[in-house]
C-alpha cells in the first residue's frame, strides 16, 4: 500500500506553459532594436549658439602681450575701414566723399575717359623735354604739347562740371552742395588714375549713368 505521505511525481502536477509562437526570434528582436535610433531629445543649437560657447580666450598675462592683442585689433579695424572706403560704405568715408551726390559725381567721373587721368604723366614728359640740354626743337616741340594739354584739361573740365551740374541738380534739386566745391571733386579724381581713386570705381567706362 502505497504511503499517504509519499510525494507524487512532479511530472504529473507540474503545469504545462505553452510556447507562444508568434513571438519574435531573438535575432529579429535584436536587428529591430538596432534599427530604431533613440531621438535626441532637444533641437540642434543654432550655429550662433554654438558658437558662443566656445572657450574665451583668457585675458593677456602680462604687458607685451596685451599690447600685441591691441595691435591685432587696430590692424584689423583699418582692414575693416580701407575695405568699407574701397567699396563706398558711408560709415567709412570721409567727409568730402559722403551724401548720394558725391557718389553721383564720382559716378559721372569714372563713366568717362578724362584727359586730366594723363595730365600728370604728359606734364612729366614736357617737363624733361623742355631741358635747356635738349636741342631746340625738342624744347619747342615739348612747350606747344604742354599747351595743347592744358587746353584739352581746361576743355575737358568745363565739360565735366556741366554735366555734374546738370544731373546731380536734376536728380536732387533740393541739395545743399554748392557747385565751386562740387566742380572740384569732380575735375580732383578725374587726374586721379583710374586705379589709385578712392572709392574705388563702381561703374565701368561708358556705362549709362
Amino acid at each position: 500500500m502505497p504511503s499517504v505521505f509519499s510525494r507524487r511525481d512532479k511530472t504529473e502536477d507540474a503545469p504545462v506553459t505553452e510556447v507562444a509562437t508568434d513571438a519574435p526570434a531573438e535575432g529579429e528582436a535584436q536587428a529591430g532594436v538596432k534599427s530604431r535610433t533613440p531621438g535626441k531629445g532637444r533641437p540642434t543649437p543654432k550655429r550662433s549658439v554654438a558658437q558662443a560657447r566656445k572657450p574665451v580666450e583668457p585675458p593677456p598675462t602680462n604687458r607685451k602681450e596685451a599690447a600685441k592683442r591691441a595691435r591685432a585689433v587696430r590692424m584689423a579695424d583699418r582692414a575693416d575701414e580701407r575695405a568699407g572706403m574701397l567699396r563706398g560704405d558711408e560709415k567709412y568715408l570721409l567727409p568730402r566723399d559722403r551724401g548720394p551726390e558725391r557718389r553721383l559725381t564720382r559716378d559721372i567721373v569714372d563713366s568717362r575717359r578724362t584727359v586730366g587721368t594723363w595730365f600728370f604723366a604728359a606734364a612729366l614728359l614736357i617737363l624733361v623735354g623742355t631741358n635747356p640740354a635738349w636741342p631746340l626743337v625738342v624744347q619747342t616741340t615739348s612747350q606747344l604739347l604742354w599747351l595743347v594739354i592744358a587746353v584739352l584739361f581746361v576743355g575737358d573740365s568745363i565739360l565735366l562740371s556741366r554735366k555734374v551740374s546738370k544731373m546731380v541738380w536734376e536728380r536732387f534739386p533740393k541739395t545743399e552742395q554748392r557747385k565751386p566745391g562740387l566742380f572740384m571733386y569732380a575735375i580732383m579724381r578725374s587726374i586721379t588714375f583710374r586705379k589709385l581713386r578712392m572709392p574705388k570705381p563702381l561703374v565701368n567706362i561708358g556705362d549709362k549713368i
